[in-house]
């Protein structure tokens, strides 16, 4: 499922346009904080950014929409 647009702004505004990774697995310790940028949401590059469920399967709500960076976002995909 998609999250609303209303949700992803709430999640973006949430961020201060960096990335809300807290994972220990994606090589960066505490959170990533990379520096992104709206208009390159679903993007690849330096700016580059999706929204992603928290819990897979789960409700398309803010408290389950986390702001997450390309490489984050691709490495959740590999190792959760």
């Amino acid at each position: 499922m998609a999250f609303p647009e209303s949700v992803v702004r709430q999640a973006w505004d949430r961020s201060g346009g960096r990335c809300e990774c807290k994972r220990t697995t994606h090589g960066h310790t505490g959170r990533c904080s990379r520096t992104l940028r709206w208009e390159s949401r679903g993007t690849e590059g330096q700016y580059g950014w999706e929204a992603h469920h928290i819990t897979a399967g789960g409700p398309d709500t803010l408290s389950n929409c986390e702001i997450l960076c390309q490489l984050c976002h691709k490495a959740t995909q590999t190792y959760g």
